[in-house]
């Protein structure tokens, strides 16, 4: 029996993949000889701070998101839920599952991380975690210096300030979050992400920490050729992340 509080991580592959161009959910494209999804939920499943790790899988596809962590990972225990509509919609089903040990204290954090993120890797997951639990919240950025601004005649400039953009997993103490999506309900709140959320519901202070590059989202169809090669690339060396 568990006697001190541990972390929930997430993966969430209850999406479409329209704009990559697959005929079905982007999270079962293959790379690297495995599927998306199997790269992000080991990633999940082996960071040292998560004690369960939670799979939330488009309706109908509990049959495809059961055979494929049997046969991709088998060492891995890996619980399913069924995700909802919208982001939003799949992340009150899983908060839904894990309220009882949330509120028991039995899990202290939920970290949330996107399947079309293959190549996050343990290190981040712990990194989320473990900020949480000291802030309150963890969300990973990277400076947006690509963004630009145009002026009345049309001209193009860099944007002033410090915007950024966002990545997962994001990791929140367990509690507050629940109680975010909670207040939530029922209304015609979609956030963004889960960070969103959490800072329209609740005070939780949210941190941000170091991102990277390599950390893509797999968005369109040349991004699946990037995130081959720089898995490809990582196997090359070892496989560590």
């Amino acid at each position: 029996m568990q006697t001190t509080p541990g972390a929930a991580g997430v993966v969430l592959a209850a999406g479409m993949g329209t704009r990559v161009g697959a005929d079905g959910n982007k999270a079962y494209l293959p790379l690297a000889g495995r599927s998306m999804v199997s790269w992000a939920v080991e990633a999940v499943a082996r960071s040292t701070h998560v004690s369960r790790t939670v799979l939330v899988f488009r309706r109908g596809e509990r049959d495809l998101a059961a055979r494929t962590m049997a046969a991709e990972l088998p060492h891995s225990v890996v619980e399913l839920v069924e995700g909802g509509d919208t982001r939003h919609g799949s992340e009150e089903n899983v908060l839904r599952h894990l309220a009882p040990d949330v509120e028991s204290g039995a899990i202290d954090v939920v970290l949330i991380h996107d399947a079309a993120r293959p190549l996050a890797g343990p290190a981040m997951m712990d990194t989320a975690v473990a900020m949480a639990r000291a802030c309150g919240g963890a969300i990973p950025v990277l400076a947006a210096i690509d963004v630009v601004k145009t002026d009345a005649g049309g001209r193009l400039s860099p944007a002033a300030g410090t915007l950024v953009r966002v990545q997962t997993p994001q990791a929140f103490r367990a509690r507050p979050l629940l109680t975010a999506y909670r207040l939530a309900a029922g209304g015609s709140f979609e956030g963004t992400d889960t960070a969103s959320c959490v800072q329209s519901f609740t005070d939780v202070a949210v941190r941000v920490f170091p991102g990277t590059s390599s950390n893509l989202k797999v968005t369109f169809a040349h991004d699946v050729l990037l995130a081959e090669r720089l898995l490809q690339d990582e196997i090359s060396r070892g496989g560590t992340r």
